[in-house]
C-alpha cells in the first residue's frame, strides 16, 4: 500500500531485486567494498553473496572500530589498569589484544577495568568514587564521538580523563584507493556513520576518484538495493554519490552532532591496527581540553609496539585482500573463545562474523 514502510527483510523482494542485478551486472568482473561491520553482518548472515553473480565480488573494507585500535593504545590502557588507574571502555575493547595482552587479562590479574555503554556511564561512576582515577578508552568512528565530546564540553569531575581512540571513515576509504594491488569499482558507505556526517564527505569519491558511491542501510534489502545502484553505474560509466538510506541519511547530516565534534576534537593523521599511518583520520583534544587528556595527566611508558601475533592475517582481512578463510589461524588456533587477532574479537569484526554465520542461514 502507498505510504507503508517496506519490509526490508522480504525474501521475495529479495530475489527479485537479485534477478534484477543478475540482469545488469556488466560482462566483467566487479568489485564493491564496505566499510562497515553491520554490513559485513547482514551480507553474511543473510547469505547475500550467494545471490550475487560470480563476477560481482563484495568485499569488506575496514569498517570495524574495535579492530582498528592500534595495539600501542591499547598497551596504553594497559599501562594505565596496572598502575591503579580504573579503566573504562566499551565491552568489546576488553578481549583485544594489545602487543602481551588484552584489558580482560589486566582485569584478572587484579586491575580494576570496568564495561560501559555509554561516557555518561564513565561520568557517573567517576562521581559516585571521588577517590578514584578513572579513564575513559574512547573509541569508534564518528558516531560514537559526539558522546565522547558531549561529556568534555559538559565539565567531567576532576578525578576522569580520556584516552582518545576516534576516527574517521572517509579518509581510510580514500587510502584504499590508493593501495595499488588493491582494485575497487565502487564503495557502499557506512549508514551509521552518514547519519552523523550526511552525504558531503563522500563527494570526493564521485567527482575526483570517479568511484561509484551509495550510502546504504543495514537490512538485507537496503545492501542488494546499493549493489544494484553501483552496478547500474558501472555499466552506465558514470560515477555518482547516491543515498539509499534516505529514510535516515541527509545531504548534511546531523550538524549538532558534527558541531560538538569540531568543537573538542582536532584532526590528525594516525595510525589504523594493520593498516599503517592514515592522514587526517584520527581525532585528539583541542589544546583547551588538554586537562582532560589521560595521555598528558600521566606519564605513559610503554614499550614498542607489534599490531599483529605471528601468522595472523587480520590486516589483510581488514583492507578486504583476503577472506578469513584464507587466513591460516582461522577456525583453527584463532576462534571467539580464544582470538588471536582484533577481527575474531568484536561482533563487527570480519572474522568473527563468518565463523558465526558463514553457511547457516540463507535466503
Amino acid at each position: 500500500m502507498e505510504g507503508e514502510t517496506p519490509n526490508f527483510r522480504d525474501p521475495i523482494l529479495a530475489k527479485r531485486v537479485a534477478e534484477q542485478i543478475q540482469s545488469i551486472a556488466p560482462p566483467f568482473s566487479v568489485k564493491i567494498c564496505h566499510v562497515c561491520g553491520t554490513h559485513e553482518d547482514t551480507i553474511t548472515r543473510f547469505g547475500l553473496r550467494s545471490l550475487l553473480p560470480e563476477r560481482v565480488d563484495v568485499i569488506a573494507g575496514p569498517g570495524c572500530p574495535v579492530c582498528v585500535v592500534p595495539s600501542a593504545e591499547i598497551d596504553e590502557a594497559l599501562f594505565l589498569a596496572q598502575k591503579g588507574v580504573t579503566i573504562v571502555t566499551f565491552g568489546d575493547m576488553l578481549r583485544v589484544p594489545g602487543s602481551t595482552m588484552a584489558l580482560q587479562d589486566a582485569r584478572a590479574s587484579g586491575g580494576d577495568v570496568r564495561i560501559v555503554y555509554s561516557p555518561r556511564d564513565a561520568v557517573k561512576m567517576a562521581k559516585q568514587e571521588q577517590g578514584k582515577d578513572f579513564v575513559f578508552f574512547a573509541i569508534g568512528f564518528e558516531t560514537t564521538a559526539p558522546a565522547t565530546a558531549l561529556e568534555i564540553l559538559n565539565g567531567p569531575p576532576k578525578n576522569l580523563s580520556f584516552l582518545i581512540s576516534h576516527r574517521l571513515i572517509p579518509p581510510v576509504m580514500e587510502l584504499l584507493l590508493g593501495l595499488g594491488d588493491l582494485h575497487i569499482d565502487g564503495f557502499i558507505a557506512p549508514g551509521h556513520v552518514s547519519t552523523i556526517i550526511g552525504m558531503r564527505p563522500y563527494e570526493i569519491f564521485a567527482t575526483a576518484y570517479r568511484m561509484p558511491t551509495v550510502i546504504a542501510g543495514f537490512e538485507p534489502l537496503d545492501v542488494l538495493f546499493a549493489v544494484s545502484m553501483l552496478l547500474k553505474q558501472i555499466r552506465e560509466r558514470e560515477a555518482r554519490l547516491e543515498n539509499e538510506y534516505t529514510r535516515s541519511v541527509t545531504w548534511g547530516g546531523n550538524t549538532k552532532a558534527q558541531g560538538l565534534i569540531w568543537k573538542v576534537f582536532d584532526v590528525v593523521s594516525g595510525p589504523w591496527r594493520g593498516i599503517g599511518r592514515v592522514p587526517n583520520s584520527t581525532l585528539k583534544l583541542k589544546e583547551e581540553f588538554l586537562d582532560y587528556d589521560a595521555r598528558k595527566r600521566y606519564e605513559i611508558k610503554t614499550e614498542p609496539s607489534r599490531d599483529l601475533l605471528p601468522g595472523c592475517s587480520c590486516h589483510l582481512v581488514l583492507i578486504g585482500r583476503i577472506r578469513p578463510p584464507e587466513c591460516k589461524l582461522y577456525g583453527k588456533v584463532c576462534t571467539p573463545a580464544s582470538p588471536r587477532g582484533p577481527c575474531m574479537v568484536s561482533s563487527e569484526g570480519t572474522c568473527r562474523i563468518w565463523y558465526k554465520y558463514n553457511g547457516k542461514r540463507k535466503f
